[in-house]
């Protein structure tokens, strides 16, 4: 078995497409001409998008995001955490928790997107001992 890709149920599937290209670099795999489902680019798995709209449509009771009660989040890895953080401000999301330096080694920040779903900007985790 293999992890193929993650959905989320958004509010406008090809705005928030957008977003996620102008503030994380990603690219578009794939836009329904519906404009109710998409895919991005982001390396071995691939992030989707749901509408709301649709999801309702296929008899599922889909909730929205919520940065401050999150029920889950999504982590993008990179090297550089506070510019990573600067673009995604610059693109429209809201920083949570500025890059902080934690125990264990890795740094960390927070930003919620536009539908205010959690997004965690941090460093790559290394072996132990690195």
């Amino acid at each position: 078995m293999q992890f193929g890709y993650t959905i989320l149920y958004v509010e406008d599937v090809p705005r928030t497409i957008a977003f996620y290209e102008a503030a994380f670099g990603f690219t578009r795999r794939f836009l329904h001409e519906a404009g109710d489902f998409g895919e991005l680019e982001t390396g071995a798995t691939a992030l989707a998008f749901s509408s709301l709209k649709l999801m309702a449509e296929l008899g599922k009771n889909p909730q929205r995001a919520s940065a401050s009660a999150p029920s889950f989040e999504i982590a993008f890895t990179t090297a550089d955490v506070a510019a990573a953080v600067e673009r995604a401000v610059a693109a429209g999301a809201r920083l949570v928790q500025a890059p902080e330096q934690m125990p264990w080694g890795q740094t960390v920040a927070y930003v919620a997107d536009i539908n205010e779903t959690l997004v965690e900007l941090c460093t790559p985790m290394g072996p132990p001992g690195d």
